[in-house]
């Protein structure tokens, strides 16, 4: 380097350590600031949440038969597997130890009762790629036989009306929507 390049690269070198020397307290205590300000506020949120109510954890399912919920104790219900970013898939017991044409099936989670008996998602897959496709069935725990009353190819449907002796669900599977209207 000539003379004139050096005085050149010192001066900026000089005026580059002076920036630094002077902002470094000034970004140093604001990332501090900064810090504190968010531990301050996460303690807060800490504190109320304390006074809110109580609300029960949902239980997760490992392994063990838990009795389904509104059945009477008639059916009980064991995680078979999760599909990832989607529903559960269980297998279905009577508690009562008696054999049932539930045990050969898998089911999803959604289970309605009704005078006739419980409405079940029966999986016809547990393949992630094959799903999702339900058909939709009408358990009779008294004659222990599941019928299938109709098959649903999306996780959105639910039991819309009910007249005498047909069914009328509705499902949308994010683009499209429709009714089906199934005599029991």
């Amino acid at each position: 380097m000539n003379k004139f390049q050096l005085i050149f690269h010192h001066f900026f070198r000089f005026i580059w350590n002076a920036i630094f020397v002077i902002t470094y307290p000034i970004l140093a205590t604001f990332g501090l600031l900064f810090i504190g300000i968010t531990y301050f506020f996460s303690a807060i949120s800490r504190l109320l949440a304390g006074f809110g109510p109580k609300k029960k954890n949902k239980e997760e399912i490992q392994g063990d038969w838990l009795p389904l919920m509104d059945s009477g104790d008639l059916l009980e219900a064991k995680i078979y597997k999760q599909i990832m970013f989607g529903p559960s898939c269980f297998k279905i017991r009577r508690v009562d130890g008696i054999p049932s044409v539930l045990e050969d099936h898998y089911f999803g989670n959604k289970v309605r009762f009704i005078e006739e008996g419980i409405l079940l998602e029966k999986w016809n897959s547990t393949e992630s790629k094959d799903l999702p496709d339900f058909d939709i069935c009408l358990y009779e725990p008294d004659l222990d036989s599941l019928t299938s009353l109709t098959n649903i190819k999306c996780f959105d449907w639910h039991l819309s009306d009910k007249e005498d002796n047909e069914l009328l669900f509705k499902w949308f599977d994010g683009i499209q929507g429709g009714e089906v209207k199934v005599a029991i």
